[in-house]
């Protein structure tokens, strides 16, 4: 039997990536990070929109819920702090519960929730420095992360009208 238990609080909001990447080291290989995404999608509703960071991998907006937030709490902040951006909706359930491997070899569950934004003038940081409506068709030659690869797979417009 393998011992899951992991007791170290951790009930503040990681500020640097050094953070990040030290706490991601410390979860046991049987959880999951979660991390709440925001699926914004274009006028037509058949393209997702999706940001490049400053590796220029290009990677749904959102990031890791922290704890005691909602999903909606989660997105709304991680807009705010990657994009400088107001968010007016974010639906009540998800639209996709994706599963995949991060490039660290670790597994990351990504819960994609309907998002409508104020606008998309969005303030450039280190996780966002472009962004971009794409379907299947245009991640193909694109540096993506795996999220972005399932979620192409099975994003259907005619669910979104």
């Amino acid at each position: 039997m393998v011992d899951c238990l992991y007791s170290e609080p951790e009930t503040t909001r990681l500020g640097n990536l050094k953070n990040k990447i030290n706490f991601m080291d410390k979860i046991p290989k049987c959880f999951y990070r979660v991390s709440v995404k925001a699926l914004i999608l274009n006028e037509t509703k058949d393209k997702f929109l999706i940001c490049e960071e400053d590796n220029g991998k290009w990677e749904l907006p959102g990031g890791g819920l922290d704890w005691g937030e909602t999903p909606q709490e989660g997105v709304s902040r991680e807009i705010g702090e990657e994009m400088g951006l107001k968010v007016l909706r974010v639906a009540s359930k998800p639209s996709f519960f994706l599963t995949s491997k991060m490039s660290g070899g670790d597994w990351a569950v990504n819960v994609l929730y309907e998002t409508e934004l104020e606008n998309l003038n969005f303030t450039p940081s280190d996780e966002c420095v472009n962004i971009k409506f794409v379907n299947k068709d245009d991640i193909k030659e694109m540096k993506v992360f795996p999220a972005i690869k399932e979620l192409a797979k099975i994003f259907n417009s005619e669910n979104h009208q």
